[in-house]
């Protein structure tokens, strides 16, 4: 009798993940993903579906109270789930309005008249060299907007720099120590710019590896028709792949992970008037910061408390949604988790701050809320991803059960509220949400932010700037051994505890009862997840690789020989054709529509054609410097494509060469 009622109650359980599945498959054939009002009710249910979910998690699944381990490990996944949903609903009503401001650039291009603005570009630097420097410069100087001066603020007083910008006939500055580090640095670029004797109108920060792309500062300068905006930031892109993408093989099928903050979170932030400021990519009008006192200095993070900054003063912060710049990701795994667990650090010291969310200073409430929303991803997402991975531990080597839920209840009460999550993240951001690869770049820098988190909310000063390295040797495997072993160790652990309690009753017992499908679901799962974070601590070697070029058509030119060829791939000193196949050593000419003959020297042959190194002149090399970085669409991938995964990951596990 108990088995027939346990089906009847799995059937019925059933039917409402079906009918959830059923409502969610339908809705982008009828939800305008820019509506507030479908937004708001897709999300509303979500909202629903949470409170339903933890007011069951609260009142049906805990250990009863007493001093027992059962309750501690109980109440404490209980509490670290609760706060992580809190964050999970803020965002749920964040993501219920969307700005997408193109419309607004194109009505009011050229608002300024037959004079154009005046424009500082500021390009801050410190330890980069120059293969990673004169992209950015070269990309500023050939901007449309002819009213600009550059101007490379480096922290390192270089003089081959130095040389370098005077070759180039940019502005160069240095300043006698590094105080206030990247903020500090641009606050004497503008209390320089002060003394000139016309001061700029606006100015634009861009990072020493960020390239502009031809229209960034016209696009950008439309959105200050408004004399309230005091300043835009757009979108930050990558012409190369984060280290969990190249690691995984998934660079071509999987977006990095910020184009869910860019692409989604901040046209969503935008529609609430939050819109944060992210430092590189962003214009800023002088005269708002010359009345804030320039670049704040109290956190690392001084781009999000500039915009708290000016907000504070009652002006606007706008986004605009366009692909405008591009740049260096991180190429290495600790750089990539060094700079986050900094962001992390930042927010927590503008938490603490003079225009924290509970100080006295005169911010909206939304402000406030709007640093509360990211005190909550920092605080609990990835403590809280840590604790998925370890508490089922607890079942298999002590016996603690930790949840205590029959299979029925969790499919009625967590599957609804999952599916129902996922379909609505798949209608407003298609190919945004992978579970298991989205939960490894929580997770592989889940011990360095959660440190940080807490370190930088209860000791918020004395932290040194920590600089993301960019460029470097890329060309030999790295094992990243400090970050991988607490993974290892934990994926060994999992293996082992769901081996022996499939095999013996010794060390885990059926005490949890209909509940151990749920700590037998969570241990598959995080198999998965753990092996994929294991795996992605080893860093496979990289060239320069421009992932969003598509094949071209040249002309490779040689005495006595002229032929049409494609461009399978190309960087500034290489390239592979597809044609006619010359032996090593042949000497040549590439003809590129608009760049000219290049000499070119072929280094090998290939199946369907050539490997050839370039040759530019100065003014060659530049013009490709602005065809790869500085014309075109965005690199990289918009969105995952589930058959690509599957296929780079499976090369990935077969250590194939081919990438």
């Amino acid at each position: 009798m108990p088995d027939v009622l346990l089906f009847s109650q799995l059937g019925s359980s059933t039917v409402h993940l079906l009918l959830v599945l059923g409502v969610g498959l339908t809705l982008r054939s009828w939800v305008n993903v820019h509506d507030t009002l479908h937004r708001s009710i897709l999300l509303g249910i979500g909202f629903l579906l949470a409170v339903r979910y933890i007011w069951w998690r609260g009142t049906e699944t805990l250990a009863p109270p007493g001093l027992t381990l059962d309750m501690l490990a109980s109440w404490s996944l209980f509490a670290l789930e609760f706060l992580a949903l809190m964050g999970s609903v803020s965002a749920f009503v964040i993501m219920s309005r969307i700005k997408i401001r193109s419309a607004e650039a194109d009505a009011h291009e050229t608002w300024w008249g037959e004079t154009e603005p005046r424009v500082a570009i500021l390009i801050a630097t410190y330890n980069e060299d120059l293969e990673v420097l004169e992209r950015t410069i070269i990309g500023a100087k050939f901007l449309r907007h002819r009213n600009k001066e550059v101007l490379v603020l480096d922290d390192s007083r270089r003089d081959w720099l130095r040389d370098y910008c005077a070759q180039q006939q940019v502005r160069y500055m240095r300043r006698p120590d590094n105080k206030g580090s990247k903020a500090g640095n641009i606050n004497h670029a503008l209390d320089r710019l002060a003394e000139d004797p016309v001061p700029p109108d606006f100015v634009a920060v861009l990072d020493a590896d960020f390239v502009p792309h031809r229209g960034f500062l016209g696009r950008s300068l439309a959105l200050f028709h408004d004399p309230d905006v005091a300043l835009v930031q757009t979108p930050q892109h990558f012409f190369n792949a984060d280290p969990i993408q190249h690691n995984l093989g998934i660079s071509q099928s999987y977006p990095d992970e910020q184009r869910f903050f860019f692409d989604h979170m901040q046209p969503c932030r935008d529609g609430w008037g939050i819109a944060i400021c992210c430092g590189t990519s962003s214009i800023c009008r002088w005269s708002a910061l010359r009345e804030i006192g320039g670049f704040p200095t109290e956190s690392v993070t001084e781009d999000f408390m500039l915009t708290l900054a000016l907000q504070e003063r009652g002006l606007k912060t706008v986004y605009l949604s366009e692909p405008l710049t591009e740049g260096l990701a991180p190429e290495g795994l600790k750089e990539y988790v060094t700079q986050r667990a900094r962001w992390c650090l930042g927010l927590m010291q503008i938490a603490r701050s003079s225009l924290g969310p509970l100080s006295a200073s005169k911010l909206r409430l939304r402000d406030r809320w709007s640093v509360i929303d990211s005190i909550f991803f920092w605080m609990t997402s990835f403590p809280f991803r840590i604790a998925v991975v370890v508490y089922p531990l607890l079942y298999w080597f002590f016996n603690i059960i930790v949840v205590d839920a029959s299979l029925p209840d969790v499919i009625t009460f967590f599957g609804c509220y999952f599916l129902w999550s996922f379909l609505v993240l798949r209608t407003l951001m298609p190919g945004m949400f992978v579970p298991i690869l989205h939960d490894v770049s929580q997770l592989i820098g889940a011990i360095a932010i959660s440190r940080a988190a807490f370190t930088g909310m209860f000791r918020p000063k004395g932290h040194p700037f920590s600089v993301t390295a960019k460029g470097g040797d890329r060309t030999k495997v790295t094992v990243q051994w400090a970050l991988m072993r607490p993974f290892l160790i934990l994926l060994v652990l999992t293996l082992l505890g769901l081996t022996i309690g499939i095999l013996s009753d010794r060390f885990a017992f059926n005490d949890a009862g209909d509940g151990k499908w749920v700590v037998i679901f969570w241990t598959i799962y995080n198999v998965f997840v753990l092996t994929l974070t294991v795996l992605a601590c080893i860093e496979l070697p990289r060239r320069e690789r421009h992932i969003a070029d598509l094949p071209d058509r040249a002309v490779f030119v040689v005495e006595g020989d002229i032929r049409r060829q494609w461009i399978s791939a190309m960087n500034m000193d290489e390239a592979r054709l597809r044609g006619k196949i010359y032996p090593a050593g042949t000497e040549a000419k590439l003809r590129i529509a608009k760049i000219g003959d290049i000499p070119v020297t072929v280094i090998a042959e290939t199946v369907d054609g050539n490997r050839i190194r370039l040759m530019p002149t100065p003014d060659q090399r530049e013009a490709l410097m602005l065809r790869f970085y500085a014309e075109g669409a965005a690199p990289g991938t918009g969105r995952a494509q589930l058959l690509g995964i599957l296929s780079g990951m499976g090369r990935r596990l077969s250590f194939s060469s081919r990438r």
